[in-house]
């Protein structure tokens, strides 16, 4: 049986790298264009289609009226950013081993996204549509999970999440069975 191929990285059209957008004005578009190691205060108002931001810094970023379709973040810090301030149409976002503590993504539509490998510290999940969202090997800890969408999520390689199974919507979404105690915390039980 012939091995399977690996898919061939991302090629993107333009490479944006050690730019500091805190002092640098922002195009009003961006498609196909990788940003490394930059830095960004206040995204508002511009539209990123298919790009990938690694080793980037937006924490606090503001994204009033922001598009992202198609965006990539890997190694990124994302801490405190307000996702819900996006643009609703087309969005799609990815990360990989993002650090993404006190963000929100309060209402949003995110069946098409993943998380891999990330810490989401008290990230606000509150009304967001997550069915069928990869999420794998990341830490939850104190995120706030209310009215979310989970069906069909696999959350058995996360931890330390908390999900209320009366006020979310989980069927068919996976836990190991170690972590059982996240889904009864609301009972005050003593599991051992």
């Amino acid at each position: 049986m012939p091995l399977k191929k690996k898919p061939s990285p991302k090629i993107y059209h333009e490479l944006i790298e050690k730019t500091d957008f805190s002092t640098t004005r922002l195009a009003a578009e961006y498609e196909s264009v990788e940003f490394r190691s930059c830095n960004f205060a206040d995204i508002s108002g511009v539209n990123f289609t298919d790009c990938q931001f690694t080793a980037c810094n937006m924490s606090n970023a503001s994204l009033a009226k922001c598009k992202m379709q198609d965006i990539r973040f890997a190694d990124c810090k994302l801490i405190g950013i307000n996702f819900y301030e996006t643009h609703d149409f087309g969005f799609a976002v990815y990360f990989e081993n993002c650090l993404l503590d006190f963000a929100s993504f309060d209402h949003k539509k995110m069946n098409q996204s993943s998380f891999t490998g990330c810490r989401l510290h008290g990230v606000n999940f509150t009304q967001t549509d997550l069915s069928k969202a990869t999420m794998a090997n990341c830490d939850f800890l104190d995120a706030v999970f209310a009215n979310t969408n989970l069906s069909s999520v696999d959350f058995t390689t996360n931890r330390n999440f908390i999900i209320d199974p009366q006020l979310n919507l989980v069927k068919k979404a996976k836990f190991s069975s170690t972590a059982l105690a996240g889904l009864l915390t609301r009972f005050d039980l003593i599991i051992e």
